[in-house]
């Protein structure tokens, strides 16, 4: 029985890095960092897998990034490409995926205004070490107006998010009574 917990563990964080490379893909070139629908793949996963599987989910991501394998936005990878302009948000990501599966677990999402609540508390530990980061080879001025161009997608994802969260929560509900 442990083992094929821990099976399914690996299936289930592989099949997760699976979801946040095709979200990576899925992108607007802006420079220096594009956008992509990573955000909203690392919030989800942190409902629907939890804290403890989004969070080690996402780790398997960025060391499979790390290893050179094609699973960023673009045709980079490896460590070089890990310590460039997205660095921040790359280490972001783990942390939001702990901290929204953590909520969520503790029964926040339900509604589609806490869930709008939670994909904002998920982006803003996302941005800010990924804004810190790129104020820091960039300029805080030109930082500023990176932000700034990303507010239209960021309002697309949230709103997504308050859409799908809530059916999520009752979906993660239905499992636990069962």
């Amino acid at each position: 029985l442990h083992t094929l917990s821990a099976l399914k563990f690996i299936a289930l964080a592989f099949l997760g890095t699976a979801l946040l490379t095709a979200s990576a893909k899925i992108s607007i070139p802006f420079y220096p960092v594009p956008t992509t629908m990573q955000t909203f793949a690392v919030i989800a996963l942190g409902c629907v897998y939890g804290s403890r599987l989004a969070t080690a989910t996402v780790i398997l991501y960025l060391f499979e990034a790390a290893l050179g394998l094609p699973v960023l936005q673009g045709h980079s990878a490896g460590v070089v490409y890990m310590v460039g302009p997205t660095a921040g948000y790359l280490v972001g990501f783990i942390s939001a995926a702990y901290v929204v599966g953590r909520l969520f677990e503790e029964g926040f999402g339900r509604t589609m205004i806490s869930a709008a609540l939670l994909f904002i508390l998920g982006a803003v530990i996302i941005d800010i070490p990924g804004l810190v980061w790129l104020s820091n080879l960039i300029g805080f001025e030109s930082t500023k107006a990176v932000y700034l161009s990303y507010q239209y997608a960021f309002l697309l994802k949230t709103g997504l998010g308050a859409l799908i969260l809530p059916a999520l929560w009752h979906h993660h509900s239905e499992k636990k009574d069962s």
